[in-house]
């Protein structure tokens, strides 16, 4: 099986203080005990990247960054990556379809992970982002009992 990992769980991975670290240590430690291939889009990453930094520095932090991204290379290496940016101008009808249909609840990033799961055959999603909530095709996991 394959989940995707979304950037509201990867970003809590990432910073030792978010929020909702220990729900993503949690849901990540019960993913690492089953047969389960763990997804990394590049749109994903970027994302975790842009946000964790801001954060960092908005909190005057700014020379975590470093440790931050030596903590993102050592759970996501490069080759760990999918990178489905270039799937962007076939998809861009169809990702501004599902935004529009979800009254822009979906952003042009979720929208993005949902078809490119979608089209990978790729069921379930982690994420604390209940906007994926109305994605038929995609289960949101945003704890260990969903796994089951």
């Amino acid at each position: 099986m394959q989940i995707a990992i979304d950037s509201s769980v990867l970003v809590a991975l990432l910073n030792p203080s978010d929020l909702w670290r220990a729900q993503a240590i949690a849901l990540r430690d019960a993913l690492f005990g089953t047969d389960t291939t763990l997804v990394y889009f590049d749109c994903v990453v970027a994302e975790s990247i842009s946000t964790a930094a801001r954060r960092l520095r908005e909190k005057g932090r700014g020379a975590e960054v470093k440790g931050l991204l030596e903590r993102l290379e050592a759970q996501v290496s490069h080759d760990l990556i999918t990178w489905i940016f270039p799937d962007v101008p076939r998809l861009y009808p169809e990702i501004l379809d599902l935004i529009r249909d979800s009254s822009g609840e979906l952003n042009f990033n979720d929208a993005l992970i949902a078809l490119a799961c979608r089209e990978r055959g790729i069921l379930s999603l982690a994420s604390f982002d209940s906007d994926f909530d109305q994605i038929s095709w995609l289960k949101r996991v945003a704890a260990p009992a969903a796994l089951s």
